[in-house]
């Protein structure tokens, strides 16, 4: 029996857990049925999504695997389905125990639980990036030492034991990579940001070395080194860091702002030459590989998941180490795109494309039944 009978539950069915969901869904050879709820009160998702779902499936032993997100309590789950509940895979796509915490936020140790409990309680996890799973399994033995006494260590090497590693797929537009762009010179270099407009992505940084480079180059005579669009979502009030940036460059930011429709989405990153991240916190990177797939040269902070993403021949003009790279590397890919075009990596990101990619969950499913 090559195809499946899959129950896919995703309680956060919003932003990448949706894509990711979509995805897979669209381009399995296996049958998957997705139940999901809404993209908000991720907290109260992780303890009350699995009393949900154990009501509305009351019987799930129809199915031959359960796939689920981490954004859910799996042992609570498991306990109220009992022998019913089919062998299980967990899919990681961020943990609560390296998660950062914003200026004064304290940190809720139950979700930290949560997520070891579920990981014990599923038959195999995966994570998407190598990275991610070295986060989270070594920051499992300070959060146990946090305990007065009792501190279940085991816990880390049985988790690691059933951990495996699958990159997501990316829902590219179109089959092939788009064309590389043709300059011809005299074009004024674009930069995109594409990520959440949140506190671990730290814009202000971004919006620090690029109002240096700004000046840097102005000083050198050029009267508009760079225009800017700043797409990513934004959950909260908008950072101060966009409020000013948006005061200071004005007409120069061509789009400011989260585009819900993908092929707009699509066409301002086509429309782009230099797309950058200054993240603490990133597990994989779609939008780094979106931006890359699309033409877009990338400048990569050399941490977290992103040197998995990079071939080790193009580290050094993808990647930076500390402000002062980041600002020397900037400015010269700016002055690069200003004559001609950049260095394009499409081919090598077209590799995440989930028609690729999604032969790899289905082979892992068929093998772990």
């Amino acid at each position: 029996m090559d195809k499946l009978k899959i129950l896919f539950l995703e309680p956060f069915y919003g932003g990448s857990h949706k894509d990711f969901a979509d995805g897979l869904i669209k381009n399995s050879r296996h049958d998957i049925d997705l139940f999901t709820l809404p993209a908000r009160y991720w907290k109260w998702r992780m303890r009350g999504a699995a009393l949900h779902f154990a009501e509305q499936i009351k019987d799930p032993s129809g199915w031959d695997l359960l796939f689920t997100s981490d954004m859910m309590s799996l042992s609570d789950l498991k306990m109220l389905w009992g022998s019913k509940c089919p062998p299980s895979v967990v899919y990681f796509h961020e943990n609560q125990l390296s998660y950062p915490l914003a200026e004064g936020e304290k940190m809720d140790f139950q979700f930290g639980f949560t997520d070891i409990t579920t990981a014990l309680a599923a038959d195999s996890l995966l994570f998407n990036s190598y990275s991610h799973l070295n986060s989270f399994t070594g920051s499992m033995p300070g959060f146990i030492k946090k305990m007065p006494e009792y501190k279940p260590f085991w816990v880390v090497d049985r988790i690691k034991s059933k951990a495996s590693v699958i990159y997501p797929g990316c829902n590219f537009p179109i089959e092939r990579p788009l064309p590389a762009r043709i300059n011809t010179g005299g074009h004024t270099p674009v930069i995109v940001w594409n990520h959440r407009w949140e506190f671990d992505k730290c814009p202000e940084i971004f919006f620090g070395v690029l109002g240096e480079a700004d000046r840097i180059l102005k000083a050198e005579g050029i009267e508009v080194p760079f225009n800017l669009v700043l797409l990513g979502e934004n959950f909260h009030a908008k950072p101060e860091s966009f409020l000013a940036a948006k005061k200071y460059y004005g007409n120069r930011i061509l789009q400011y702002g989260f585009c819900d429709d993908k092929s707009e989405y699509f066409s301002w990153l086509k429309k782009s030459d230099i797309a950058v991240s200054t993240s603490i916190q990133e597990n994989f990177g779609i939008s780094v590989v979106e931006a890359a797939w699309a033409g877009c040269h990338p400048l990569l902070p050399d941490r977290l998941s992103y040197p998995e993403l990079v071939p080790n021949e193009h580290r050094d003009r993808i990647l930076y180490s500390g402000r002062s790279d980041f600002l020397k590397k900037l400015a010269g890919l700016i002055r690069t795109a200003s004559r001609g075009p950049l260095e394009t990596f499409s081919e090598i990101y077209a590799k995440y494309n989930w028609e690729l990619m999604a032969a790899k969950y289905d082979d892992y499913f068929r093998e772990f039944i």
